[in-house]
């Protein structure tokens, strides 16, 4: 892996990462308030499930294949 795409790599997880804390927060606040409809709580979780599945992608490609 090149060193400028593994620094993308690492940039984009930063983003990722602040995003998944942001819509933890945002649920939690939803959930907390009970102002959220479940609808849009379901569908905040569902992307953040989406995120840390695009960030668990971005960290395996970041360490090498090791074979034991």
């Amino acid at each position: 892996m090149m060193e400028d795409e593994e620094n993308d790599i690492r940039g984009e997880l930063i983003h990722l990462r602040q995003e998944h804390r942001d819509l933890d927060f945002a649920i939690s606040a939803l959930i907390e308030s009970a102002r959220g409809d479940h609808l849009t709580i379901q569908r905040l979780k569902k992307k953040k499930l989406a995120i840390k599945d695009r960030i668990n992608r971005l960290e395996d490609r970041l360490v090498p294949d090791i074979i034991a």
